[in-house]
C-alpha cells in the first residue's frame, strides 16, 4: 500500500504543477510600452480651439497632440506618435494620466509652459491605459 501511495504522489504531482502552471499563462497581459514621444509646451498648447487658458497638465498635453495631429500646428521639437492621431484616444487622456505617473513639479512646469516632455504611452493589445510624464530638466 505504502508504494501505491508513493507511486500515486508521483502520477498526480505533476498533473497539479502543470494545472498550477496553466493557470499562470492565462494571466491578463501585463502592460508594456506602446508607443512615447516628445512634445515642447508652448503657448499655443496652453490655450484650447476658443482661446480659454488651459490649466490641468492633461488638458495641455492633450491640447498638444490636438496641435499635432488634427490642426497641424507641431512645435519644433514635437515628434510624431500613433496613438494620439485618433481623437477617441485623446479624450482619454485624463484618465490615462490619473492612471499613470506625473511628478507635481512635471505638472506645474507644463502648466507654465515653455517645457519639454516626454509622454510614455502605456497598455496592452493597442489599448492605451496610462502615460507617464516627464519634463525635461
Amino acid at each position: 500500500m505504502k508504494k501505491f501511495a508513493i507511486a500515486l504522489i508521483a502520477v498526480v504531482g505533476p498533473i497539479t504543477s502543470a494545472a498550477s502552471q496553466s493557470t499562470i499563462t492565462n494571466a491578463p497581459p501585463r502592460d508594456h510600452l506602446i508607443d512615447e514621444y516628445v512634445a515642447y509646451i508652448g503657448p499655443q498648447d496652453l490655450v484650447n480651439s476658443n482661446g480659454v487658458r488651459l490649466t490641468a497638465p492633461w488638458q495641455i498635453i492633450r491640447q498638444d497632440r490636438a496641435n499635432y495631429h488634427q490642426f497641424g500646428r507641431a512645435d519644433r521639437m514635437d515628434t510624431g506618435d500613433t496613438f494620439f492621431q485618433s481623437r477617441s484616444n485623446r479624450a482619454k487622456m485624463e484618465a490615462m494620466l490619473a492612471s499613470g505617473y506625473i511628478s507635481s513639479s512635471a505638472a506645474r512646469d507644463i502648466v507654465s509652459g515653455g517645457v519639454l516632455v516626454r509622454v510614455e504611452i502605456w497598455g496592452s493589445n493597442g489599448f492605451g491605459r496610462s502615460v507617464h510624464v516627464e519634463v525635461a530638466r
